[in-house]
């Protein structure tokens, strides 16, 4: 697999190796020594598994305490999967990252914990897979407004319609923040 840092470099683009002919494809998802290799010293305790509909914008999220490393992927569908940096500390605080993944392009991406996470379904039926580093808590999970300027996404939402077909959670909605007023990493 090749692993290759984005525009934050502490957060990685991987790209699989994949072995396909008529019967279909293997690849490998995970790979603890190429993964060390590469800087990505992980223990995982958590995989979670999401389906979303076109339009379904989820995020962006990140746990204040018990802070979440995530490896995540598609495995059917595609996503527009957005990391913001929250570690006040680092030289790209308040920076995002964006990568289609798709079950067809079989990337995926490694956020480190300290990262606000989203992502925006771009196709119906669209499963989303990832490993956590810690479990879910949703007693410290925060939320940024998706739209905040401070922080400046630009998603694709030509590729589904426009903003008015984004759907959010009562959650995303009503509890998001601006960039200003959430809660940081030092």
């Amino acid at each position: 697999m090749q692993i290759v840092p984005t525009e934050i470099p502490d957060v990685l683009e991987i790209v699989p190796k994949v072995f396909g002919d008529a019967r279909g494809f293997f690849l490998e998802t995970w790979n603890e020594h190429a993964f060390q290799a590469a800087g990505i010293d992980a223990r995982f305790v958590q995989d979670n598994w999401s389906r979303s509909r076109r339009g379904i914008l989820r995020g962006l999220h990140y746990q204040v305490q018990n802070a979440q490393g995530k490896l995540v992927r598609v495995v059917r569908g595609s996503v527009f999967d957005v990391a913001v940096d929250m570690r006040k500390s680092s030289a790209t605080y308040g920076r995002w990252s964006g990568r289609i993944l798709s079950g067809s392009n079989h990337r995926a991406l490694w956020i480190p914990p300290g990262f606000a996470h989203g992502f925006l379904a771009l196709e119906d039926d669209t499963d989303f897979v990832y490993k956590c580093t810690e479990l879910y808590a949703p007693h410290h999970e925060r939320t940024v407004a998706f739209d905040d300027p401070a922080v400046g996404v630009v998603w694709p939402f030509e590729l589904i319609g426009g903003i008015e077909s984004v759907v959010l959670s009562e959650k995303d909605r009503h509890g998001a923040r601006t960039f200003a007023e959430a809660e940081a990493f030092a």
